[in-house]
């Protein structure tokens, strides 16, 4: 009876340890509002990824851009395509465009942005090529082993912080991940929390 119930509990446990499903839903992919194609915008044309989610250089979040980022460039841009109706419902109503949100943490998990790209963790490493992505796909499982896999060994995912945005930057010549990881994870100092209290606050 008591190797059943244990069973149970270690059964349970490697359960909560990996994530329940709805957060690490790998392969989910939402129709949006707009056809939004982060390979046309961050892939063929090069835009940042900050220009549109200002602030997670500064901000525990990634803010979702307001339709005034949009019209920036579609006031001129294909301003009468019918895949942006949406987009001119919004701008002349004042009411968001209600974005499909792809990447989740559960409400108990505390996540700051900004720290992890100041740090140097590229936008790739947690969402994936979204430069190759015609639709956001839920790339990684983002799941509590994984995030503390990542804390264990945050060398292989270091770059440099300037470098967080650029999905082609690789280590230079003759030099590994890990290698480069070591030594900006020194020079930072970088300690990432083990501790329970680290992300559940």
């Amino acid at each position: 009876m008591v190797g059943v119930a244990l069973s149970s509990l270690l059964a349970l446990g490697g359960l909560y340890y990996y994530g329940p499903p709805e957060y690490t839903r790998v392969g989910y992919a939402p129709a949006q509002p707009v056809a939004f194609s982060h390979e046309q915008h961050a892939g063929r044309l090069g835009l940042s990824c900050l220009y549109c989610h200002v602030g997670v250089e500064d901000s525990p979040h990634a803010r979702i851009p307001p339709t005034q980022t949009c019209m920036n460039c579609h006031q001129a841009i294909k301003p009468d395509s019918p895949k942006l109706e949406a987009l001119r419902v919004s701008w002349s109503s004042g009411d968001p465009v209600r974005w499909v949100r792809v990447h989740q943490t559960p409400d108990y998990v505390f996540f700051n942005h900004a720290v992890h790209v100041r740090r140097g963790v590229g936008c790739v490493s947690c969402h994936g090529k979204v430069n190759e992505m015609p639709v956001v796909v839920h790339d990684k499982p983002l799941s509590m082993g994984w995030c503390l896999d990542c804390h264990r060994h945050p060398e292989e995912s270091l770059r440099p912080p300037h470098e967080v945005t650029n999905f082609a930057w690789h280590p230079p010549a003759g030099v590994s991940q890990r290698e480069f990881g070591l030594v900006q994870k020194e020079r930072s100092r970088i300690h990432a929390p083990e501790q329970c209290s680290g992300c559940h606050r």
